[in-house]
């Protein structure tokens, strides 16, 4: 039985083995920075830029873990991508700061505008992509 199915002059990728499925960088880069800009500064209040993060994070407990999980998918990236585990450990600890923070009523809020912890990790997988492209 093959690994690909076809139906109906359509390709099954989905069916492929992990290693036979091209890897994107370029467009998964694109999706991390999309998500970056709309969690930390998709609005622009008295010139200072914040986002969804900020505004989740105002939810009690519940806000900061939503924001959290969000916050993971560029390290599920770094990782699918294997731009090495010291790149996911410091975006792991963006993320961390960033909820423990969060958990703080109202100066967690404030501290959510200030410290954008996504843009940090969509910067730091940039690096390391582009690292990992000069070897």
């Amino acid at each position: 039985m093959s690994a690909i199915t076809v139906n109906a002059n359509r390709v099954d990728a989905s069916r492929a083995p992990a290693a036979a499925r091209p890897l994107n960088l370029e467009a998964d880069l694109q999706r991390v920075r999309q998500l970056a800009q709309l969690m930390d500064a998709q609005f622009e209040i008295a010139g200072i830029k914040i986002g969804w993060d900020a505004i989740i994070g105002v939810v009690p407990v519940i806000g900061d873990l939503a924001t959290a999980v969000v916050g993971a998918y560029p390290i599920y990236i770094a990782r699918k991508h294997k731009l090495g585990k010291w790149v996911q450990f410091r975006m792991a600890g963006n993320v961390l700061i960033d909820w423990a923070v969060g958990e703080i009523p109202v100066l967690g809020d404030l501290f959510d505008v200030g410290f954008k912890s996504n843009i940090k990790n969509a910067a730091l997988l940039e690096r390391a992509a582009a690292r990992a492209g000069q070897k």
